[in-house]
């Protein structure tokens, strides 16, 4: 048993660094699954993070339309759907959203 393990000494040795190796590159906080995770939560957060662009950019420019040049007609939208309030004649829908 001690001769042939001798003889085999290189082949038992880079098996066991190979082992080593390849444990190492997929586990862990840097391994492969670890890197695919990371790269899976970065595009979630670039996601969210356009969305969140995208909203503020849409409140500036409900905010510039309601400072020192007033928009009427987008007064006019606003009183309309939070008040609804209409005119003579004027039917107004509802479309309400189901959200759960």
């Amino acid at each position: 048993m001690i001769l042939n393990l001798k003889k085999n000494y290189f082949i038992l040795i880079f098996t066991i660094l190979f082992l080593y190796f390849f444990f190492n590159l997929l586990d862990g906080e840097r391994g492969l699954i670890s890197y695919f995770e990371k790269k899976n939560i970065l595009k979630d957060l670039n996601n969210k993070k356009i969305n969140l662009i995208n909203k503020t950019n849409n409140l500036e420019v409900k905010n510039s339309l309601l400072t020192e040049n007033l928009d009427l007609d987008y007064i006019e939208i606003l009183i309309r759907e939070k008040f609804l309030f209409g005119k003579k004649g004027e039917k107004i829908y509802l479309i309400k959203n189901n959200e759960n």
